[in-house]
């Protein structure tokens, strides 16, 4: 990195800035060799995410190419998918990536807390990436670790991608792109995230447009089932179940997005949709799941409300949680609640007897147990068999009735709505640390 400071992209000179220019606060993310901080820039006001990388630790674990990569890249792009890079600079000790603020955080974080989307938040956000990719593409970049993780949002909720120091710059069929274009001279290097990365980059071939258009169905099938569609207890597992192309979708996952996932979980990158032999980005987006997309001011158009998936099965006929109306009002819950009032006597006596009777007195601190009962703990379409119980205070806990292992609370607050689909499931919403989460239970 030149020892200069830079400005970004369309700026109309560079701009010397110094580490003095910002007031720098918390740390909003870690990498294997650098530390994001919110900071203010003190003439102006504005917030930004500083990236610092640490010049020793660069040089110890010879990641100099990788850094200097990931200029070259943000210093190329220019679009409101991707990430902004306003400013470089260095002192003695670091280097500084002064980057747009995604204020929204992580895709993924929204993704762990409603466990999955329902279809039009899926199929907003799927088209979001797909326009950013064909973008990132036309310039002649491969981004090589796309994730949930990697796709930031901003104010507005559009995306905001991030994190290229995997990226490759290739020499696209115009002659544009710099950098890197000898496919072979990176052959036998393994770049990305196990769950999402390609087949071609596990059988030591070189990675190409393709492997970014696997990482996208990956996504889509994470966005509907809440689950990547190759997992395992480790990587060696996962990668054997990628090159064997072994994954099963739950049921429920909607047709039309299955169709498009499995024309981009394709072994062969060619055979993909949305690569050059089978039509590009123009083919891609024709695809049936995407009818109703604005292509042309998707940059403009206001993202759906991000809301949990419930597709229908045999036993749920209905499609989406959204049609649901609130089945237990504040004053229903009270009424509930309030119709297990006993004396202190019998409280006592209930609560000895609880202790010597029930396998699942030890989770509840000394709680008096109300109801309890084998539920369904469902993280997006994938469930797993939990006892709750509920007990006096009250609290809601929940345990493992196999390895008779506790698992956690749901927090009882003001904010604990919860929504009735039928007879059988329901909806909790609730917040904990500010944090809304809303989770699907299914009685047994």
């Amino acid at each position: 990195m030149s020892t200069s400071s830079e400005s970004g992209p369309g700026s109309a000179r560079p701009i010397k800035k110094t580490p003095n220019d910002f007031v720098f606060g918390k740390v909003i993310g870690e990498g294997s060799f650098s530390t994001v901080y919110l900071a203010k820039e003190i003439s102006s006001g504005t917030e930004f995410a500083i990236k610092v990388l640490e010049k020793k630790h660069i040089m110890r674990e010879r990641k100099t190419q990788y850094v200097m990569r990931e200029k070259e890249v943000l210093m190329k792009i220019s679009h409101p998918f991707f990430i902004r890079l306003y400013y470089t600079f260095q002192d003695a000790d670091r280097l500084y990536f002064v980057l747009g603020y995604a204020r929204r955080g992580e895709l993924l974080d929204y993704l762990h807390k409603l466990s999955s989307f329902d279809e039009d938040c899926s199929r907003h956000y799927t088209a979001e990436i797909v326009k950013a990719l064909e973008y990132l593409h036309g310039v002649g970049i491969i981004h090589r670790d796309l994730k949930p993780e990697n796709i930031l949002l901003n104010d507005e909720m559009h995306i905001q991608i991030t994190d290229f120091g995997s990226s490759k710059i290739f020499k696209n069929e115009e002659g544009d792109g710099s950098g890197e274009n000898n496919e072979g001279s990176r052959r036998n290097s393994f770049v990305g995230t196990a769950q999402y990365v390609s087949p071609e980059v596990l059988t030591s071939k070189s990675a190409s447009k393709s492997s970014d258009l696997w990482a996208l169905g990956c996504i889509l099938f994470q966005f509907l089932s809440g689950e990547c569609p190759f997992r395992g207890g480790h990587e060696y597992q996962i990668f054997q179940k990628i090159t064997k192309l072994e994954y099963e979708f739950p049921d429920g996952f909607c047709p039309l997005a299955r169709d498009l996932v499995e024309k981009l979980l394709v072994l062969e990158p060619d055979k993909r949709l949305g690569s050059d032999e089978m039509g590009g980005f123009e083919k891609l987006k024709g695809h049936e799941f995407f009818t109703g997309i604005d292509w042309d001011h998707i940059e403009e158009v206001q993202p759906p409300a991000l809301v949990p998936y419930l597709p229908a099965t045999t036993s749920n006929p209905e499609h989406c949680w959204s049609t649901m109306k609130p089945g237990l009002t504040d004053k229903r819950i009270g009424e509930i609640l309030t119709s297990h009032l006993i004396t202190e006597q019998e409280r006592k006596e209930r609560l000895e007897e609880q202790a010597k009777t029930n396998e699942y007195h030890r989770f509840t601190e000394g709680n008096l147990i109300l109801k309890q009962g084998f539920i369904d703990k469902r993280k997006g379409l994938f469930a797993r068999r939990r006892m709750f119980l509920l007990t006096e205070g009250p609290h809601l806990y929940y345990v493992d009735p196999v390895s008779k292992v506790y698992k956690g609370q749901i927090p009882w607050s003001k904010e604990l709505r919860t929504e009735q689909k039928n007879f059988k499931i329901f909806f909790v919403h609730t917040v904990s640390n500010n944090d809304i989460f809303s989770i699907i239970y299914r009685y047994h």
